[in-house]
């Protein structure tokens, strides 16, 4: 049985964005054991949304280049997400719009629950399949 690792946010950044090449080398070889089932790597919500503020913050991605990013770790073989099916929607959603990630993730898991999402925000409006209801 492989071993399981809670991976922090700034493993993928290593990877992702190559800042620090030795460590983004370490972290290729790790994420190779994991496609070949050797560990398996637990992605959390947090390291998630660490992961998007981060790489728009500080490296200035454009929010197309970050979803594309995070859908490719989260498709990849041997990684783990918490709400893996809500965070893909969620980057579809943060792509294709001009939400935050925050705003992105309620909708897609009001979306996914059929819930309606209490807020004043008006940009949710735009998802056609969200219905908000203000308080």
């Amino acid at each position: 049985m492989a071993t399981t690792l809670l991976l922090d946010t700034n493993v993928l950044v290593r990877f992702l964005t190559n800042d620090d090449p030795r460590k983004a080398d370490r972290c290729d070889k790790l994420f190779r054991r994991a496609a070949k089932g050797e560990v398996t790597l637990r992605l959390s919500d947090v390291c998630l949304a660490e992961l998007v503020w981060t790489l728009e913050s500080y490296y200035r991605l454009d929010r197309q280049d970050i979803a594309a990013k995070i859908t490719a770790v989260l498709n990849t073989d041997g990684f783990e997400a918490e709400n893996e099916t809500l965070w893909l929607d969620a980057m579809r959603r943060y792509a294709e719009s001009n939400v935050d990630l925050m705003d992105a993730y309620h909708a897609a898991q009001a979306a996914q629950a059929s819930w309606p999402v209490c807020s004043y925000d008006r940009d949710l409006d735009q998802f056609h399949d969200v219905q908000r209801v203000e308080p």
